[in-house]
Parts: C-alpha cells; structure tokens; sequence
C-alpha cells in the first residue's frame, strides 16, 4: 500500500509502461539514454515515472520502429504532442507510413502468388528472380518489392554493383536523402535554398553511384520512382532544384539522353 501510495494518479513507474505497452525495462531505460522517451517525473523514492502522454509517445517510436526507421530517423520524426493539431499531424504520418507498408506487402503477396501459380500449372519459373525475392523476405528488406518491377537487365546491373551489405546500406542512405528532402519540403524551402540545392547534388551523387554513369538506365529509374507516395512526392519537390543544379553545372542528362 506505502508503494502504491508513493506513485500520484496519473504516472506509472517504469515496469508498469513496460507491462503496458508490450516491452521491457531495458528499451525503456535505452531510449531514456538516447534521447527518445524519458520520464517525466521521479517518486520522492527515487523512482521513475511516466505519464499517459509518454505512453503515446512511445507508440509513436514503436510504429516508426516497426515501419523499418532507424532510431536516428524516429527522433527526428518525433512530434512533441503538445497541442490536438500535433497529435493530428503524428497520426496523419503514422497513417501514411501504414498505408505504404500496406501497398508493399500486397506487391510482394501478388509476386507471391504469380510464382505458385506457375509451380502449380508446370510451367517455367524464373527461379533467379525468385530467389532475389525469398533472400531480401529473408532481410526483411522494405524495398524487396520493386524487384517484381525490374526487368533482367536491371537486376544484373544490380547485383553487379552490390552485394547485400552494400546494397542494403545504399538503400538506407537514399532513405535518409528522401527523408530530409520532405522535411525541406514540410518547411517550404524553396529550390534555391542551398541546403536543397546541396541535397540535390547529393539525391544526383546517388543516381550516378546506382547507375555506374549509365544514362540509359535513367528513364527506367524515372519509372520506378513513380512506383510510391513519397517517392513521388520526393521527386516532384526535388526535380526543380535538381534542373537548377544542372543549370549551375552546365549540362542536362535528362536532355541528354533523349532519342
């Protein structure tokens, strides 16, 4: 009862969080030491304790967790929930994350399901592209659905140029560019800005490192980059800075390589 009567209404101490949400006393004290989520308040005994809106706060890093962010990319997309407009625009986000990730996991079932039907009616199976698909299941790879999109010379120029540490850490740093690339855009910073104009020289430095400097495979990366929500709208927030960097560079590759 002393115990109980040491916690004030409204706060929990550490473990009951942890009972609450699904997790343990360890993650909670590791993102207490990161910076992530730490206790509002602390018990005349010492103990520490959480409120209601920590506990929201930690759904926030769970589904950003879950949806494949780093912890470095959740704090920065942590929101401070202080008013009904910010608790609006973090389940806005949350919502759009979900429905990506919903997109994508209905791409791979029909790649799935296209390749149990041709095993089931005998015919031929391109068991190489089947197996890009099970090794990238296999790394939990959120990407692993544009496989179903490239053709075979897309995928021998990939797995020429990466293995599956390169490949994986190329595609995190593209993340991180498209990451900050709609924060620039949240924040209304125009082309000129030189923090975007440096993001589009390092969003160009990707394209020529992907493509090896092969102009002709930009058309076809300019069809995969419509393939989702934010990569389309990183693209179209982009592509006025990127044509303004060229113009500083002198030249166009997209005029460039046009028939």
């Amino acid at each position: 009862m002393d115990k109980k009567r040491a916690i004030p209404e409204g706060y929990m101490t550490v473990g009951e969080l942890a009972g609450k949400m699904g997790t343990t006393v360890r993650t909670l004290q590791y993102y207490d030491r990161e910076g992530l989520l730490s206790p509002s308040s602390e018990s005349e005994g010492g103990r520490r304790l959480y409120t209601y809106k920590d506990m929201i706060r930690l759904h926030q890093i769970q589904a950003l967790k879950s949806l494949g962010f780093s912890l470095g990319d959740i704090k920065n997309r942590l929101i401070s929930l202080d008013t009904p407009e910010e608790v609006a625009e973090a389940l806005t986000g949350q919502a759009q994350s979900i429905r990506e990730k919903i997109w994508q996991l209905s791409e791979t079932l029909e790649a799935v399901e296209a390749l149990k039907a041709e095993v089931v009616q005998m015919q031929e199976v391109d068991f190489k592209k089947y197996a890009d698909i099970v090794v990238n299941l296999q790394l939990h790879n959120e990407y692993y659905w544009l496989i179903k999109h490239f053709d075979d010379d897309m995928l021998d120029h990939i797995r020429e140029r990466f293995d599956q540490e390169s490949g994986m850490d190329f595609m995190e740093r593209f993340q991180d560019v498209c990451s900050r690339a709609l924060e620039f855009q949240s924040q209304k910073l125009s082309p000129e800005d030189e923090q975007v104009q440096s993001l589009a020289a390092e969003f160009w430095g990707m394209v020529m490192e992907f493509t090896g400097g092969d102009m002709s495979m930009l058309p076809k990366l300019m069809e995969f980059g419509s393939l989702t929500t934010q990569q389309a709208a990183v693209n179209e927030y982009l592509q006025p800075a990127l044509e303004l960097y060229f113009q500083k560079c002198g030249s166009d590759p997209f005029q460039e390589v046009q028939p």
